[in-house]
């Protein structure tokens, strides 16, 4: 009579046991395809856009390219600005902690 109770204890958790393993054997295959997939829609509009590229009048070219350095130079001259605000906050905040800030 033990022996049965013991048999329908363990009979629950060797089926999921065997579920997760076939979970388990099914997961390299789902992953190895999604990443398949996903490579392949990015190569397919990766071709696309520079196909694109290639029928782009010159003129058009040159606006693109403008834009791009003007938001390019804003971008510097901020990150510029702001590095030598937090400079000059951390000399203030030095000064006020009453540290030593001679160089020499």
């Amino acid at each position: 009579m033990t022996q049965d109770v013991q048999w329908q204890h363990w009979m629950p958790c060797q089926v999921i046991i065997w579920k997760i393993q076939i979970i388990m054997e099914w997961t390299p295959v789902i992953f190895v395809t999604f990443k398949l997939l996903v490579l392949g829609i990015g190569m397919f509009f990766a071709i696309k856009w520079h196909y694109d590229q290639g029928k782009k009048s010159r003129k058009v070219i040159e606006e693109e390219l403008r834009v791009v350095l003007r938001a390019s130079a804003k971008v510097i001259v901020i990150f510029i600005v702001a590095l030598l605000g937090v400079g000059f906050v951390t000399f203030l905040l030095a000064k006020a902690l009453g540290m030593d800030l001679n160089l020499s």
